[in-house]
Formats: structure tokens, C-alpha cells, sequence
């Protein structure tokens, strides 16, 4: 049978949950617990996480469970991802997360509305599914992955609507990154209100 998810969120359908170092972006560095959650229908053909689409696949866990678990851990500061994570309400998580002390830093591509309490809002925006307009101001932090040269010109076109403190990152995609990689170096250089994001966590050999 298809989940039933709860519309208040006390159960989300959890992929994955790890404590880690952030690999990326303006917290690259930071022990950090994630939280991934599962259900996407955004779709990025060079997404390395595909099994985290089908929300089917993944057993509906108690919000309650989730914050017990990211207690444990010395790092005070939780990365919620997925997936897609704004397609579930995340008000009461991030709640429970906040009352306990512990940051709550959200990965989305801001096609779904926003919902939870944030700490910092990293907007990956995808060619495939548009982030909604309203989202955009609201991000601490702008990374585009970058495939191809046409993707600057994307970054550049959703730069213009954030605000004028979000930090922006242009991140080579893994795959092409020996070809990509060059172009961003150019590419900041010229335009220094960019900065490049890495992926360390995959240098580093850590989830």
C-alpha cells in the first residue's frame, strides 16, 4: 500500500540518517548529522542518489525517533536533504530539532513550498523542476551544480532574484568534473561574487 504520511509530519519517510562532516556549500567542514528523506520528482539525470526518489521505498519513521537519534551526537547541527525534502511539512521536526539546541540546515531545490525552521537555506535550484519565486530570497546560500556552460548563465538568472547577503557557489558535478572544474576557476575569477563549492566529503571518502 502507498505510505499514508501524516500531513503534520510526526512521519517522514527516512532513507538515511549518519553522522558526518558537511562535504559542500557555506557550511563545508561542520560535523553535522543528516537526515535524508525519501521522495523526489525533480529528477536530475546526474543525481548520485536516485534510490532516494521513491518515497515508497523507504519506512515511514517517528519525527520523535529522528530527534533522539541526532541528540546522541556532539554536533549540534542537522543537514535535512534528500531527495526532495519540502515535499513533507517539516514545521514539527525542525521544532523538536531547535528546542534541543541544534541547527537545522536545509538542502532543496525550492520546487515545493517551504515549510520548518531554518537555520540556513541552501537553494540548489534545477533546470528541471524551477524553484518557486518566493523561495529564492530566503536562501543563506545559492549553489548551482554545474553540467555544462549554459548552466552559468541559469546560475547568473536566479543570482538576480536572491538577496543581497546569500552566498553563492558554483559546484562542479562529479562526473565532469576534470572538464567542469576549469571553466568555474575562469569563470570566478571573472565574476568574484561567485565562489566554488567542492565536494570534499567524496575526497575525503566520507558519506
Amino acid at each position: 500500500m502507498p505510505h499514508q504520511i501524516p500531513a503534520d509530519g510526526t512521519l517522514l519517510p527516512l532513507m538515511e540518517e549518519f553522522y558526518t562532516i558537511q562535504g559542500e556549500g557555506f557550511n563545508t567542514g561542520k560535523a553535522a548529522y543528516f537526515i535524508r528523506l525519501g521522495g523526489c520528482d525533480v529528477g536530475c539525470h546526474w543525481c548520485d542518489v536516485k534510490e532516494s526518489w521513491d518515497a515508497e521505498l523507504h519506512a515511514l519513521t517517528s519525527a520523535d525517533d529522528i530527534v533522539k537519534n541526532a541528540e546522541k551526537h556532539p554536533g549540534k547541527a542537522v543537514v535535512i536533504t534528500g531527495g526532495e525534502p519540502l515535499l513533507y511539512n517539516l514545521d514539527y521536526l525542525t521544532t523538536e530539532l531547535q528546542k534541543r539546541g541544534i541547527q537545522t540546515f536545509i538542502e532543496t531545490s525550492g520546487a515545493y513550498p517551504l515549510s520548518g525552521s531554518w537555520d540556513w537555506i541552501c537553494l540548489s535550484p534545477k533546470k528541471f523542476k524551477s524553484p518557486r519565486p518566493e523561495i529564492l530570497p530566503l536562501a543563506g546560500e545559492l549553489k548551482v551544480i554545474v553540467f555544462n556552460k549554459s548552466d552559468f548563465a541559469w546560475a547568473e538568472e536566479h543570482a538576480q532574484h536572491a538577496s543581497a547577503n546569500c552566498k553563492l557557489y558554483l559546484q562542479p558535478e562529479w562526473s565532469k568534473a576534470a572538464e567542469i572544474t576549469p571553466l568555474i576557476i575562469d569563470y570566478v575569477k571573472e565574476n568574484p561574487k561567485w565562489e566554488i563549492s567542492l565536494q570534499t566529503h567524496k575526497y575525503l571518502n566520507i558519506p
